[in-house]
């Protein structure tokens, strides 16, 4: 829509404080004229050759939602890839286990659950990796999850890594940091901002 800023957003579904990100991306765009794309990048593949395991994930258990996502967005589009992370992230949920049961996120999603298969199998690697790269081209290797582009009505994008959150900022809260966080980071040399050590992700919007 003319006016309208498209905002592109990377993610790994295995990262609490991505989720974090993500509804405060969705909260954005009920108080700005704001758009959310959904895309996968990985964190498997990004923390491939490296000596150390960063997400102590030696057995690859992580690639398993990224396949399953992957194969959503590439079936179904990028609609259907954001209503299966949000159903990763509350239906199958459970008690603080956002892997939950995958077979029922995608059937609360609307989506066939038979489609949690291809997170044992290769199928879709090649694609995740052609969204990674995409997502992490815009910023750089050094990052992680989640990665937002932003493209305004003027055709200018700005990309950035995070911002990282451990609560979820709703209403006016919520568009006053994103004006913010395009505004440092739409500034040309500037590299990197960083506020208090990590807490722990509240994962639910206030009240």
């Amino acid at each position: 829509m003319p006016g309208r800023t498209i905002a592109d957003l990377w993610f790994d579904p295995a990262c609490p404080y991505t989720w974090t990100t993500s509804r405060w991306l969705l909260e954005v765009a009920k108080v700005r004229p704001v758009e959310v794309r959904w895309h996968v990048m990985s964190l498997s593949v990004l923390n491939e050759g490296r000596d150390d395991d960063p997400e102590g994930d030696p057995d690859g258990y992580l690639w398993v939602p990224v396949r399953i996502c992957t194969a959503v967005r590439e079936k179904y589009g990028p609609e259907a890839l954001g209503r299966l992370y949000t159903a990763m992230w509350t239906v199958a949920r459970g008690d603080g286990d956002w892997l939950g049961e995958l077979h029922a996120a995608l059937a609360a999603a609307g989506l066939p659950p038979e489609l949690a298969e291809v997170g044992m199998s290769t199928e879709y690697d090649e694609a995740v990796r052609a969204s990674h790269a995409e997502g992490i081209g815009l910023v750089g290797e050094h990052v992680g999850t989640p990665i937002i582009a932003a493209t305004g009505p003027d055709g200018r994008r700005v990309a950035f890594f995070g911002p990282v959150i451990s609560r979820i900022p709703v209403g006016e809260e919520a568009g006053r940091l994103w004006d913010g966080t395009l505004l440092v980071a739409g500034v040309p040399g500037f590299h990197e901002l960083k506020g208090a050590p990590h807490a722990e992700p509240q994962l639910d919007l206030p009240g």
